[in-house]
């Protein structure tokens, strides 16, 4: 494991359970300026972490895969959605198509890179989900991903800090001359 991985999840063993507390009482009770402090948060979340030095997501969890992800990997792949599923999928409960295992067969471990990019499912496009929709309607997810993504870590971190303090670090702007 890498010392950023082991690192990381030093912190969540730390931390998680306050983050998640947190996250409960914001759902339970959001302040009103709660999706203006996570635009912020997630412009400084970003400034901070790099997905290539992780790629936890890949090794730990799974996407779904919508049809529409499955006929452009099964294309750029140049094999059937039918073979796609045998050699790699499953359907679960809710009937939805995930990977077999952790890692994914799509991560490159060395480089922490998906080799099918440019195709990749739109789960993973959209992962870590911090400004996917409005934040109370998608805490729930972050209450997961805290334990598997950094950036979520950092984004609940930078939050929590934001409505403790009751603070919004927009820019002002220029007052007029």
């Amino acid at each position: 494991m890498s010392y950023y991985r082991k690192k990381f999840a030093n912190s969540v063993l730390q931390h998680r359970s306050r983050l998640r507390r947190f996250l409960t009482k914001t759902e339970n009770n959001p302040p009103a300026a709660l999706d203006a402090m996570a635009d912020v948060a997630d412009k400084e979340v970003w400034k901070e972490i790099d997905c290539l030095e992780c790629s936890n997501c890949c090794r730990t969890m799974t996407p779904t895969y919508t049809f529409k992800d499955l006929q452009r990997i099964s294309k750029y792949l140049g094999m059937t959605i039918s073979q796609l599923k045998a050699k790699w999928l499953y359907k679960n409960r809710e009937g939805e198509w995930m990977n077999v295992k952790t890692p994914c067969q799509f991560l490159d471990r060395k480089t922490n890179m998906c080799s099918i990019y440019a195709v990749r499912p739109a789960d993973c496009a959209e992962f870590p989900h911090l400004n996917k929709r409005k934040l109370t309607d998608y805490i729930h997810v972050h209450k997961q991903n805290v334990n598997h993504c950094p950036a979520t870590f950092k984004m609940v971190e930078k939050l929590m800090d934001l409505v403790n303090n009751d603070r919004l670090l927009v820019e002002q702007p220029e007052p007029y001359k």
